[in-house]
């Protein structure tokens, strides 16, 4: 009889439109502001030590490279190597995406699988200040990678306990942002552990991953004391839980598994697909930036320590255009128009820094900022996107890491497009990639736009039978 019951209650919930209104919008918004106070915060302070502990690798590259003290001077590490390690990583985040989201929607709760991930890349980020050798690094930045990978899909696949859809842009922008502020963060720190070169006989880098890695290792006690996993198991009263997932009135978490028409759709259907592209394409400068930035920044005339700092006000910019291209994109339900003007304007700057004579060093940082205002800004609302309109609810944890794991293939090639010999050019592979798949995010971006308004238009429904309101 139980089993009758199930069938019949999620049945009641396929037959709700997904467009329906909370029954109580006062309530709701209280609830909601509530919500953000406990969540976000936490989320995107864990968001960002990811950033820094992904990295910084970047900024050791280049930390105190004038006295032969930079991690690559110390460990020997040739150009191709250094390739080649930033791909290890980024294959293991591509890889191990979606297991992860896998363990965590069956068999850990999600504040101690994050925990879990958290406790792991910190661990290895902290094995970095005893490297000697290659294949230690290499081995380490694997690891990193692998735990690392699980964890913004994780964040994603949260806000689904808790936001409608038309909440969640903002939201999961709110988390990304933070990743903007690791780049201003990073540079900050690795400028105070550039003057802590040869302290306790450490070289500066070494430093620089001994703090990152402690304070990401330490604030594992945060996630799992603080971040609550669902509105049933949270600080909220029983009655205010209640509201909580009713007012996502089938559009939020659950529990149910998604069929295999509902799954295939996720994984293969043309419009998801394109998706899964758009994304990979708009993380190829987002790679660019994470990875390199430093390194672009020092090719301006600028001492290793000096370009540490020097990365921060691109990286605050973005913070900033992120926050409000994913506030007016949900308030005007219109990501797709948001997202192909943000990644014009970062196609401009790649463009105008690959035009641009090699010693027009303070236009070159102009357009670098620009291109901040493009790739991370662009990041969020095309994760929100691909959540609200997944075929179907019970595969909106397959389709976030499916969604993330492409950032895996995206940094691959950002790692090979920044050539060390044409550093005395001004990078022109890299900054000309970068400069065509901003152009194309765009257009893609306005294709899913268009898609989504004929959708709208003929009534489609989703893999379930049901009526649904795509979000534009």
């Amino acid at each position: 009889m139980a089993e009758k019951q199930d069938v019949s209650v999620l049945h009641d919930e396929n037959e709700k439109p997904l467009s329906s209104p909370p029954s109580d919008p006062v309530r709701s918004k209280r609830l909601v502001r509530s919500i953000d106070l406990r969540l976000l915060p936490l989320c995107a302070w864990i968001y960002l030590l990811n950033y820094l502990d992904r990295g910084n690798i970047g900024n050791a590259r280049v930390l105190n490279k004038e006295t032969g003290d930079s991690l690559v001077q110390v460990v020997n590490v040739s150009p191709t190597q250094y390739a080649v390690m930033l791909s290890i990583f980024s294959l293991a985040y591509g890889l191990f995406d979606v297991p992860s989201n896998w363990i965590m929607k069956r068999y850990v709760r999600p504040s101690l699988w994050l925990a879990v991930l958290l406790f792991g890349w910190g661990t290895f980020t902290l094995g970095f200040a005893g490297v000697r050798t290659y294949p230690q690094i290499v081995v380490l930045r694997f690891m990193i990678g692998m735990f690392e990978a699980g964890f913004f899909p994780g964040i994603v696949y949260i806000t689904t306990f808790w936001y409608r859809p038309e909440e969640r842009s903002l939201r999961i922008a709110f988390v990304m942002a933070s990743a903007t502020l690791a780049g201003a963060f990073g540079g900050c720190i690795s400028y105070g552990m550039g003057h802590l070169n040869g302290v306790g006989g450490l070289e500066g880098f070494r430093w620089l991953f001994l703090i990152e890695g402690l304070i990401s290792v330490l604030s594992c006690l945060l996630i799992i004391f603080f971040l609550p996993d669902w509105p049933e198991r949270s600080w909220l009263s029983p009655e205010d839980a209640k509201f909580a997932t009713d007012r996502l009135e089938g559009q939020g978490y659950t529990k149910a598994h998604a069929s295999r028409r509902e799954i295939m759709e996720t994984c293969l259907s043309p419009r998801m697909l394109l998706h899964y592209a758009t994304y990979v394409v708009d993380c190829i400068p987002l790679g660019s930036l994470t990875f390199y930035t430093p390194t672009i920044v020092a090719g301006l005339g600028y001492s290793s320590i000096q370009a540490q700092l020097m990365t921060v006000p691109p990286w605050v910019v973005g913070y900033i255009a992120s926050l409000t291209l994913s506030w007016s994109a949900d308030r005007l339900n219109a990501r797709g128009w948001h997202i192909a003007a943000a990644s014009t304007i970062g196609g401009i700057g790649w463009l105008t820094a690959g035009l641009l004579p090699v010693h027009a060093y303070t236009q070159r940082y102009g357009a670098l900022i620009l291109c901040a205002c493009g790739a991370f800004p662009s990041a969020a609302p095309l994760s929100s996107w691909v959540t609200c309109n997944v075929p179907a609810i019970a595969a909106v944890g397959i389709a976030a890491a499916i969604n993330n794991s492409g950032a895996g293939i995206s940094q691959i090639i950002a790692q090979w497009i920044w050539r060390s010999s044409e550093a005395s050019q001004n990078y022109p592979t890299g900054n000309f990639v970068c400069a065509a798949c901003s152009f194309t995010t765009a257009l893609m971006a306005i294709s899913l736009r268009i898609w989504y308004g004929r959708m709208n238009k003929v009534g489609a429904k989703d893999a379930s039978g049901r009526d649904r309101v795509w979000l534009l």
